[in-house]
């Protein structure tokens, strides 16, 4: 082919806020370079400033219904531009906005598929599936992607071509995009002999989908596209398919100079934190010495620490530690009485890290650290006059074992401020990566039952705080990503919200009821919410003991858990324990103190024939959660015999059916 082609490109855009994010900007731009003449399509309004940006970087704005999702977009765009112009070009580029990039020159791309003899082609393809998994029947046939397809000029010219297009079927659901048009555009038209090929070819990866699945290795051998639903997708499927994101992260820093703070700034609008941070392992495991080579601090820019000390006699012990931050630091302090706060002083003045030393007498003991924090400390941080915090409280926790209140702190401050070194690379961190809003130590599990429970009572009231501080993200579902303990590093213009709003030290709970749904607790699960809707990342941060002592035990108590369950694989797992929990957790469940029917606790207490009873009712439940996990639409064939038999059999085994 030639070196010189003329093409065109047809960019469908949908973003439920109307936003076009930089990435997009940056992509089309890109584009650009390749393509004589762009349409953008937006599937619903944009606000002004994507507008006119957006305008900047192509020749025509659509603005449209969103109906028909990206391929409602494409035929907009070519219906707009019309098919005998478009048969002018000699390659019409079809893409959307589910993708990054490009993670290297398009150039690259382009070149090599210029050299193939091809009727059409994509960035990526998907292989033939069966059964077909939307359906649960049938094929998926093997399929360029939508997100990017090329076609030449002998294709594009056809009549064959204009008449799919007039006859594409109403598209009113994501289904309907991947089965009317997505997963069929490449058969209809190699059916009619046309030859397609793919830049990304799954049978080279050995996957059904390797720019997803693959992307490490996609992006090793410079695939210029990165899937956005990499990042919020179902940890799960990534799991099961051993998606290594975060390795595709490391190359992509290593290998390409593409901005991921274009990634951050989108991903963080439509992520729930935890998937966010279980696919992308926003973790780091921190070694007690500097990674860096340089001697030499960096530029941090104001530094602070700011706690609240209520427990004078553990104020030696925090400064032992902050004497490991390597840069002069103010130290800000609160405390409950005028002589505490003389103590304090004088403690901070004989301290030669200590650059300036502030200590507020709190005016009503109540909110602890969390009021202290967000009304004392207001003034000082929505100035912009410190740079990064390190946020740290006197832990005694008198009303647990103090085994568990002194783990629970150890667990905090060794993962904020081990030492020397350690610190050091905190502070890099937050240099070298401005999308980092606060940094915290992971969920603490040792003896507190946190795994899946930590909303507690307090999601309620956070949603209600979140809507009151114009905090639009999603929550997580029952484990929020949260500075538990609230002791973390932080960026005052992450958290900014928190700290414009005027806090009122009578809607903290009054001692000694400091419990969960109090504000304090609500405000302490709202700080990394808080800095994902302002754009930044939460990472969790780790030093090496610690690291061993928790993933141990986290490992323990999985395998424990898992060995009490059949032989399978987490998805089947999650989706038994998920299918149990919505029954009401029947099956033996009261030694748990698990509400049961009253179904359930008569086949458990009813003599001799218990045991019979329950294991048929444990295969019942076996064997159904199984098929309707593996086979939805034999499941719904079969229910009305499966209803019938339960009706017959029910009475006379006494079991749940």
């Amino acid at each position: 082919m030639s070196s010189v082609l003329r093409r065109v490109a047809v960019f469908s855009l949908y973003n439920e806020r109307g936003i076009a994010d930089d990435y997009v900007i940056f992509l089309l731009t890109k584009l650009r370079e390749l393509v004589e003449r762009i349409v953008v399509v937006s599937n619903g309004n944009l606000s002004k400033h994507s507008e006119v940006a957006v305008a900047k970087v192509c020749d025509q704005l659509l603005i449209r219904e969103n109906e028909g999702f990206d391929v409602g977009g494409y035929k907009a765009g070519m219906e707009a531009i019309g098919f005998d112009e478009l048969s002018k070009y000699d390659e019409l580029i079809l893409l959307n906005d589910t993708c990054y990039g490009p993670l290297f020159p398009f150039s690259e791309m382009f070149s090599e598929m210029e050299g193939r003899n091809t009727d059409f082609w994509g960035a990526s393809a998907h292989r033939e599936m069966t059964p077909n998994p939307f359906t649960g029947t049938g094929h998926l046939p093997r399929h360029l992607t939508a997100n990017f397809i090329a076609i030449r000029n002998e294709m594009l010219k056809s009549r064959a071509f204009k008449r799919y297009w007039e006859n594409l079927p109403d598209i009113k659901t994501y289904t309907d995009a991947v089965l009317l048009h997505e997963s069929q555009f490449t058969k209809h038209f190699t059916d009619l002999g046309y030859s397609a090929e793919a830049y990304v070819d799954p049978d080279k990866y050995g996957s059904h989908y390797p720019a997803f699945i693959n992307v490490d290795e996609t992006i090793i051998n410079r695939f210029p596209l990165l899937k956005r639903r990499t990042f919020f997708h179902d940890p799960t499927f990534l799991e099961h398919n051993a998606v290594d994101l975060p390795r595709a992260l490391r190359i992509l820093k290593e290998t390409s100079d593409y901005d991921v703070n274009l990634i951050w700034r989108n991903v963080l609008r439509v992520s729930e934190l935890r998937n966010l941070n279980s696919n992308a392992a926003l973790m780091s495991v921190l070694p007690d010495k500097r990674i860096k080579d340089d001697d030499a601090a960096a530029d941090y820019g104001k530094v602070a620490v700011c706690a609240h000390i209520y427990y004078t006699e553990l104020l030696d012990e925090l400064l032992a530690l902050t004497e490991n931050i390597p840069v002069p630091y103010d130290f800000i302090a609160t405390t409950n009485t005028p002589e505490k706060k003389a103590e304090i002083e004088a403690a901070l003045a004989k301290r030669p890290g200590v650059k300036k030393a502030i200590v507020r007498v709190v005016e009503q003991n109540r909110g602890r650290d969390m009021s202290s924090l967000f009304i004392s400390f207001r003034d000082l941080f929505i100035d912009d006059r410190y740079d990064l915090v390190c946020r740290l409280h006197t832990k005694k926790s008198p009303q647990v074992q103090s085994s568990r209140g002194n783990l629970f702190k150890r667990h905090m401050l060794d993962n904020l401020l081990n030492t020397r070194g350690y610190v050091q690379n905190v502070l890099d961190m937050f240099h070298d990566n401005p999308s980092v809003g606060v940094a915290i130590p992971p969920i603490f599990h040792i003896s507190y039952p946190t795994m899946g429970h930590s909303w507690f009572v307090n999601k309620p009231r956070a949603e209600e705080t979140a809507r009151l501080l114009n905090i639009d993200v999603k929550f997580d579902d029952t484990t929020p990503v949260a500075a538990y303990g609230t002791m973390f590093w932080f960026r005052p213009r992450a958290l900014r919200k928190m700290f414009e709003h005027k806090w009122k030290w009578e809607e903290f709970n009054a001692e000694p009821d400091h419990i969960d749904g109090g504000l304090a607790h609500v405000l302490e699960r709202l700080i990394t919410y808080s800095a994902q809707d302002a754009g930044f990342t939460t990472q969790h941060i780790m030093c090496a003991h610690q690291m061993a002592h928790n993933y141990s035990m986290l490992e323990f108590k999985m395998q424990k858990l898992v060995g009490m369950l059949p032989l399978h694989d987490f998805p089947w797992h999650a989706h038994l324990l998920s299918e149990w929990k919505n029954a009401g957790y029947p099956l033996g469940a009261s030694t748990m103190q698990i509400p049961m029917t009253s179904a359930t606790q008569t086949a458990l207490m009813s003599g001799p024939q218990t045991s019979v009873k329950h294991a048929l009712a444990r295969l019942n439940f076996a064997i159904k959660s199984s098929l309707k996990f593996r086979s939805p639409i034999l499941f719904r064939i079969l229910r009305p015999i499966y209803r019938g038999i339960r009706a017959v059999l029910k009475p006379i085994l006494g079991v749940i059916l």
